[in-house]
């Protein structure tokens, strides 16, 4: 029997290994997709206790504890922290098969040097020893991204942020590691909601504008402010979307739509699918003009639980995959931007699995000399960041496009110990290869083995985005 989470957690060869502690451990990592805030970097903030760090907005763990038939007031509620770990500590001791157990292992493992078993029983001795390590300095936010060997994250920011944290952040020569927006303009895009209108207001304020009247002011707004986010670093937009759609509409049908909308009427379903392709197609271009990566997140159905949103609102563990996402829309809509070289770099992520394979014949559709694969599979998203999910999603790229040229992990996450989730995305990595070598699929050739294991772990995400890291 194998010991518990050892140094060769998930290693199951010598090759395995070889490639994990030789390359993929040592390399730094590249969060170019988190949800963490600025402003806890800034003011280098440091945690009470190990559930404000832990259970304070991590949805993933809320929603494993409601299938084990905690109350709320133990999850989101009013119970004491303390008696919040405890739950969590119940149960996550039986977590098994859940990536949540992993997870929290190496955490517990790589930040306060525990190797036992959470469980019921361990959990006032663990809540006593990450408390106590928690107050040393080492574990204050900018430390914990320290230790990681973290040189470059990528928050997700709404276009009317005024950046003063990422601006605190540059100003401060004591922190090295670059920290910079990332553009997200769903409420721009998302004419549906009920709050739409009232956002356009905030939107034109940001810019400088008295008002936006039409869809050429819209746009006059976003771009003022992707200029901005630009000189602020930014190198990557981010969009979530139901699925990628491709309704084109003539210009002066996009303007009727969005004043009708602003004059206070509802959208039909067709309008709004049209007003959003225009929207998303001058996303693209303004990236390819300012020589942005784009991210396409789709394949979620969110809020799915009408009495908790209205309780808790969005975020708070209620979406589910939507299985309606129909590809050839995408290939549509990258084709239209790609007819007009307009297309740029583009990572699409899936929310569902079973479109792994559209995804991967896509790609190969769009792929040119202006980058190392231009087109992107996104990493195992959400629900599928567990080890079966990121083998099935580099299996799929490796068979139908180049997985060597894979930009690897992000954490997706807010939380400022989720970088081990790199590590364990590190470790799938290597054994996945590792036994393709062992099985006489690849050649053992340490020197190209490695190096692609380093790209993935780190290079290919620094050349991919243009960062300005080492």
């Amino acid at each position: 029997m194998k010991a518990f989470m050892d140094e060769n957690f998930i290693l199951e060869t010598e090759t395995a290994q070889k490639l994990y502690h030789g390359y993929a451990a040592n390399v730094p990592i590249i969060d170019y997709h988190c949800h963490i805030n600025p402003k806890e970097i800034a003011e280098d903030r440091k945690f009470d206790n190990i559930t404000q760090v832990w259970l304070g907005g991590d949805h993933y763990k809320w929603r494993y504890m409601r299938s084990c038939g905690v109350e709320e007031k133990y999850i989101t509620g009013d119970a004491s922290d303390y008696e919040k770990f405890c739950k969590w500590a119940e149960c996550v001791g039986k977590a098994i098969g859940n990536p949540l157990f992993h997870w929290s292992h190496l955490e517990l493992q790589r930040y306060f040097g525990y190797n036992g078993h959470l469980n019921m029983s361990t959990a006032e001795e663990v809540w006593n020893l990450c408390n106590e390590k928690l107050q040393e300095d080492s574990m204050s936010v900018r430390n914990i991204i320290r230790q990681s060997n973290v040189k470059f994250i990528g928050t997700t920011d709404d276009p009317v942020d005024s950046l003063k944290w990422h601006q605190a952040i540059k100003a401060d020569e004591s922190f090295d590691v670059v920290v910079v927006p990332s553009w997200r303009p769903d409420k721009a895009m998302n004419i549906e909601k009920p709050d739409f209108a009232e956002y356009i207001v905030k939107l034109a304020e940001a810019a400088g504008m008295d008002k936006i009247e039409s869809f050429k002011d819209l746009k006059a707004a976003l771009a003022n402010r992707m200029d901005y986010f630009n000189e602020n670093g930014c190198k990557i937009s981010d969009h979530a979307l139901e699925y990628v759609m491709c309704f084109p509409a003539s210009e002066e049908e996009t303007e009727a739509i969005f004043k009708k909308r602003l004059s206070g009427e509802a959208v039909t379903k067709e309008e709004e699918l049209k007003y959003k392709t225009a929207f998303m197609l001058y996303m693209g271009r303004k990236c390819t003009e300012l020589d942005w990566g784009m991210q396409l997140h789709y394949g979620c159905k969110r809020d799915n639980n009408t009495i908790m949103f209205d309780k808790m609102g969005p975020d708070t563990g209620f979406d589910c995959i939507n299985n309606y996402a129909p590809s050839s829309m995408l290939a549509d809509f990258l084709n239209t931007l790609a007819s007009k070289n307009e297309l740029p770099r583009t990572v699409i992520y899936s929310l569902n699995p079973n479109d792994n394979q559209a995804i991967g014949t896509i790609l190969g559709c769009f792929q040119d000399s202006s980058a190392v694969a231009k087109i992107q599979q996104g990493s195992a998203w959400w629900f599928n960041d567990h080890k079966s999910g990121m083998e099935e999603q580099m299996i799929s790229l490796a068979n139908l496009g180049n997985l060597s040229g894979f930009v690897g992990m992000l954490t997706d996450s807010r939380s400022f110990l989720s970088y081990t989730r790199h590590e364990y995305f590190r470790r799938i990595l290597c054994n996945l290869i590792g036994g393709w070598v062992e099985n006489g699929e690849y050649p053992d050739n340490m020197d190209i083995l490695g190096e692609i294991v380093s790209d993935i772990s780190y290079y290919n995400a620094k050349r991919y985005f243009k960062l300005p890291v080492e």
